[in-house]
């Protein structure tokens, strides 16, 4: 287990070590915006239908954008203390690596607010990812969800992160 910095605050912890909804009533409404990204691998099979859109199930990765961004708006549903938010864009890209079979998937998502996105980027790739397990199965058991991680945030208090 790593340490943790002296310094660090975990801000979903009272003094008494009790969890609770962080107050971001003062703070300012900034634009901030998240890229998340994961990764899919899968049998030369299930990718080759994939990538032609021959899947018997359907336009996969139609839907699994549709489920992406479904979720990244649902966000305080699933996550304990999560703010509700009012997104204001979620783009998902997918990116084929014929060397292993595998598709990267890409959320980006936007908001004009007073906290940040990236549980709704990771979000979105999780259940982007999670659908296309879903709708190739029955082809490939075998599917592995990996590298689920924040590649870049903006706005906000703490400025620019960059992986």
């Amino acid at each position: 287990m790593s340490q943790v910095d002296k310094d660090s605050v975990f801000t979903h912890f009272d003094g008494e070590g009790n969890a609770r909804m962080v107050d971001v009533s003062h703070k300012s409404e900034t634009k901030r915006e998240a890229l998340a990204a994961g990764n899919i691998s899968m049998s030369a099979q299930a990718y080759a239908l994939v990538k032609s859109g021959s899947m018997a199930k359907g336009d996969v990765l139609g839907v699994a954008r549709l489920a992406g961004i479904m979720g990244a708006k649902k966000v305080a549903e699933l996550i304990p203390l999560a703010h509700p938010l009012m997104i204001t864009k979620t783009n998902i890209i997918f990116i084929f690596h014929d060397e292993d079979n595998s598709i990267e998937i890409q959320a980006t998502v936007g908001i004009s607010g007073k906290t940040g996105v990236e549980m709704e980027a990771l979000t979105a790739v999780s259940l982007a990812a999670l659908t296309i397990y879903d709708m190739c199965k029955a082809v490939d058991k075998s599917m592995v969800i990996s590298n689920i991680r924040l590649l870049k945030k903006t706005g906000g208090k703490s400025g620019t992160f960059v992986r």
